[in-house]
């Protein structure tokens, strides 16, 4: 009779599938020290993390996002922008290039720095 109830107890708790796999296609649980001994690939963290979103106007909102980031920035549009700014952001975003100034040995006394040169 015990007997019995022990393979209708293995019958219910759906263990008979996983006997009749061969040790190699068992399904293993994994657990917490798998992370510590190797990097786990995933798209998606498995929790949200606190973030300082800003605004295009500068107010800032608290909300959780799925990576861990410190502060998150909405893109500015700027076609909604004055002209006069709009040309002020392109000019500090894509500076223009300066002209070089070639060093002469006019201005430098090369007395000051006679003590360096090897006689």
């Amino acid at each position: 009779m015990a007997a019995a109830s022990r393979a209708l107890s293995a019958l219910r708790l759906n263990t008979a599938p996983r006997l009749l796999l061969p040790p190699a296609l068992t399904p293993r649980r994994g657990n917490s020290n798998r992370a510590s001994v190797c990097h786990l690939h995933r798209q998606l963290y498995g929790r949200l993390y606190p973030v300082l979103l800003v605004k295009t106007d500068g107010s800032t909102v608290r909300l959780r996002y799925k990576e861990p980031k410190r502060i998150l920035t909405l893109p500015l549009d700027s076609n909604t922008l004055p002209e006069a700014e709009r040309k002020a952001r392109l000019r500090r975003q894509f500076p223009g290039t300066k002209p070089v100034l070639e060093e002469t040995f006019e201005g430098i006394d090369l007395g000051t720095y006679s003590r360096f040169w090897k006689k």
